[in-house]
């Protein structure tokens, strides 16, 4: 796959709970170690937007990733094709150790000599991840959790991280480090991220490209400074 390849593409993406329809044919593109964004107010359809790429919710349309369908596959096997998943809410084992939760992240994996080194590269990322990796996630600050989540999931060794939300309910300093590690996670190690984020201007000064939902469809889309310059996204999502 070349460098400016489309690591995900997802074409006529149609997505449901129940009867119920939430995403009505959208169209969207995650570049080979890019990071692209989905805005929107609550209720546009972000969130169901990344549970259909995990083949969580029922769907309609193409999914393809590194040019082979997964649309219509267990969650278990796109997780094994190298897709990682960060739920809003971090969804950490609060009953297990810091350490335990690394070690359930990289179940799939058989390289067990490079798992160890992962460990470390995960301290490394989040010092105090190390200081804390004895206790039970349950007792871990609301950004240490966080924290958590974001190194189970690349423990998977993904090509695409999905993140729900990252920023939800962290003080803005704990944000800002986080924003700061996932570009250094995306520079370092080429992994492509699709990011949902209530925090438009944040989500755009990470990623390249974003699209904009409005009742499960795409009313927007370009490169995120193009995104970020445009006049009606500024009024209602940057708040100037």
């Amino acid at each position: 796959m070349s460098a400016n390849a489309n690591l995900l593409q997802v074409r006529g993406l149609h997505a449901q709970y129940g009867s119920t329809k939430v995403l009505h044919g959208i169209d969207f593109d995650v570049r080979q170690g890019g990071i692209t964004t989905i805005l929107g107010a609550n209720g546009a359809g972000k969130t169901t937007t990344l549970r259909a790429v995990c083949g969580m919710v029922r769907t309609q349309g193409e999914i393809l990733l590194a040019g082979d369908r997964i649309d219509g596959k267990a969650t278990e096997s796109i997780v094994r094709m190298g897709v990682a998943h960060v739920p809003d809410g971090r969804g950490t084992f609060l009953n297990f150790t810091v350490e335990e939760n690394l070690r359930i992240g990289a179940y799939t994996r058989a390289d067990r000599a490079q798992v160890q080194a992962d460990y470390e590269r995960m301290y490394n990322y989040f010092p105090r991840l190390r200081e804390r990796r004895r206790q039970q996630a349950g007792t871990l600050s609301g950004g240490e959790q966080q924290m958590l989540a974001v190194s189970r999931a690349l423990m998977l060794k993904p090509r695409l991280l999905l993140l729900d939300e990252p920023s939800f309910g962290l003080a803005p300093l704990i944000v800002q480090e986080l924003f700061e590690i996932f570009r250094a996670i995306n520079q370092a190690d080429g992994i492509s991220m699709l990011l949902v984020e209530q925090n438009a201007a944040l989500a755009l000064k990470l990623a390249d490209h974003a699209y904009l939902l409005e009742t499960g469809r795409v009313v927007l889309s370009g490169t995120a400074e193009s995104i970020r310059s445009d006049e009606s996204v500024r009024r209602s999502y940057l708040g100037y």
